[in-house]
């Protein structure tokens, strides 16, 4: 199987149907790449010694999250839209949100779940290789709208 690729010409589909997105070693170098799985622009992550995979758009309003920084909030490392300053996880995919029980005597901040909202991707590293497993996209998140706003003619430069 072979599946077009705007960045490279084409991209050798893996017989499991996983899409490689680049060598280990470059992206452990790099911290972050953007790729085009099935058509849908993807963000891989190297943090803290994990490959993370996200839809690259954020859920919100669209902003790119291959520009945004990873921090670690509550324990999880999360990355920050740059365009709102929405936090994500980047295992599982849900936006946190700091919020107050004000029926509490003296109100604490406290970082809360809004549920998944950013769809994930599982990661597979062979053999020096990093590879993405395509969506299910049986399921659906909030993130899929902008994924597929900007499906194969994305305005990120691909490298």
């Amino acid at each position: 199987v072979v599946l077009r690729s705007s960045s490279k010409g084409t991209v050798e589909a893996e017989p499991d149907g996983l899409v490689l997105v680049g060598k280990e070693d470059d992206i452990k170098n790099s911290q972050r790449i953007t790729a085009k799985v099935n058509g849908r622009e993807v963000v891989v992550f190297y943090h803290e010694g994990k490959f993370h995979a996200l839809d690259s758009r954020c859920y919100h309003e669209g902003g790119p999250l291959n520009l945004g920084e990873i921090e670690d909030i509550d324990g999880q490392p999360c990355i920050v839209c740059p365009w709102h300053k929405y936090v994500i996880t980047l295992e599982t995919g849900e936006g946190l949100y700091e919020g107050i029980n004000p029926l509490e005597p003296s109100p604490t901040p406290r970082w809360q779940s809004k549920g998944v909202k950013q769809r994930i991707h599982k990661v597979t590293v062979n053999n020096g290789n990093v590879y993405v497993s395509p969506p299910d996209l049986s399921v659906s998140f909030d993130s899929d709208y902008f994924a597929d706003k900007y499906k194969n003619n994305g305005d990120l430069a691909l490298k």
